[in-house]
């Protein structure tokens, strides 16, 4: 039996009978296949997540020995092997805007925007210009109840690194709303599910989703009249706090009024997600506890279709963070990365980048087991993971070690290790991603141009 879009009828057929001829109604089977094709179930939105960590990588266990598609994981990449065909790895990309600045922060800062980070010591903050990140996000973020989600685990840092002359605040931040304006990212992982999912009352609802002022003015809008006022007259530390209690109201009143709005979406995820409890208020003492919340926030972020764009930071730049929970390792990252080419050190380096490995890894595998169409919530996404230089000891910004998972709905080709030639701009993996995703980006940063070798 044929199926009813490859039957069709002439819109002129006429019943015919007892000698009269009477006109049929449009029909159906009338209509051309073209037709039966524009009402198909929409396709699943594409989502893209950038997840940093500091302190560079001990570049022969990251750096394939090969090419293309046959390359092989070298060892701190080994975690990910079973998405392989899934990611790309990078070599060859550059920063060329950080090598102006000494340490860490003139790189950090501009991770995701490519541009000159202003060198000061806290006054005029500049990364550049607008991340990659909050470009999708101002371009896409109507679509859903959060523009974009920013994590973190480590607070925000001020104070003046004497050593280098660049404010701290560099290195706690890599999302940028403008040039001067850097988003505060949330590191608690109860505020980061009430910020997705709402505040619940004892049966599950949410208490402020009919919530609304009396004079009808959001509760940013009184918020921003106060912190105006204020700003001008308290210190750096202050500002910081100031503009991560605005980005948490400004987030809660975001999802509330998407919520009152008609559903500008034609897609719905395909597998309910099962919320689960929110957790605890405090901060998880345990770093590893702490990671996996917010990777799991992560994961229920892009499956309900909260937001589609989000950024996670491992750690702010220079971490010290002691990892001897590794087996054999026994001391801080920061100290491990300034390795000096001893064995005793870049061998615990190579081993803390592996756990970074595996707990990207960790999220792949919820996102791939999210059935969407004929993929998975993975196969829809873009995961940027990297740090902001390439080896801890030399501080360079050239020949980062960057992955990509995620294939973006099948724009970008994956199961590659793509070696660039040296010098090229990070910037035009970004431009390539910025393509892959839909926006209106002729250039970004200091792009030359797209990743050929990646552009499906």
């Amino acid at each position: 039996m044929k199926k009813i879009a490859d039957w069709r009828i002439s819109r002129r057929t006429m019943l015919r009978g007892m000698g009269a001829s009477i006109a049929l109604p449009l029909l159906d089977a009338m209509a051309p296949a073209k037709a039966f094709a524009s009402v198909a179930a929409p396709k699943a939105p594409l989502r893209m997540a950038c997840m940093y960590f500091p302190n560079g990588v001990w570049q022969d266990a990251w750096i394939p020995k090969a090419n293309g598609a046959g390359f092989e994981l070298p060892y701190s990449l080994e975690p990910l092997a079973e998405f392989r065909a899934k990611l790309n790895v990078f070599s060859g990309l550059d920063k060329a805007a950080s090598h102006r600045g000494d340490g860490h922060y003139a790189k950090t800062a501009n991770f995701l925007t490519g541009e000159p980070v202003a060198k000061t010591t806290g006054k005029d903050i500049s990364a550049g210009g607008i991340s990659m990140d909050q470009l999708v996000a101002s371009q896409f973020g109507h679509l859903t109840p959060l523009p974009s989600l920013e994590l973190g685990i480590d607070p925000v840092i001020s104070g003046i690194d004497s050593n280098v002359g660049y404010t701290r605040l560099y290195g706690s931040y890599i999302s940028w709303r403008s040039a001067t304006l850097p988003v505060a990212k949330e590191i608690n992982p109860r505020f980061a599910y009430e910020r997705l999912f709402g505040e619940k009352d004892a049966n599950g609802k949410d208490k402020k989703a009919k919530r609304r002022n009396t004079d009808n003015q959001s509760l940013l809008d009184l918020a921003l009249e106060d912190a105006h006022r204020l700003r001008g007259r308290v210190g750096r530390d202050d500002q910081v706090k100031l503009d991560e209690y605005l980005e948490s109201v400004h987030a809660v009143e975001k999802r509330i009024e998407f919520s009152l709005k008609p559903d500008p979406r034609d897609w719905k995820p395909e597998q309910e997600a099962s919320l689960p409890a929110a957790p605890d208020q405090k901060v998880p003492v345990d770093f590893r506890e702490h990671v996996t919340l917010m990777l799991d926030l992560m994961a229920l972020a892009f499956q309900t279709d909260s937001t589609r764009v989000m950024s996670f930071m491992f750690a702010n730049d220079v971490s010290g963070r002691n990892f001897s929970f590794l087996p054999g390792v026994s001391g801080g990252h920061h100290d491990m990365s300034h390795h000096e080419g001893k064995e005793e050190k870049f061998l615990q380096y190579r081993e803390i980048t592996r756990w970074h490995a595996g707990e990207l890894a960790y999220l792949l595998r919820k996102l791939d087991s999210v059935r969407e169409g004929e993929g998975t919530l993975l196969d829809n996404s873009m995961v940027l993971f990297g740090s902001s230089i390439s080896d801890g000891n030399s501080h360079n910004p050239n020949n980062l070690p960057i992955v990509v998972a995620g294939s973006a709905g099948g724009a970008l080709r994956t199961g590659q290790h793509v070696a660039s030639p040296k010098e090229t701009p990070l910037c035009n993996l970004y431009l390539t991603m910025l393509d892959a995703i839909g926006a209106d980006a002729q250039s970004f940063g200091d792009s030359t141009g797209t990743l050929a070798d990646v552009v499906a």
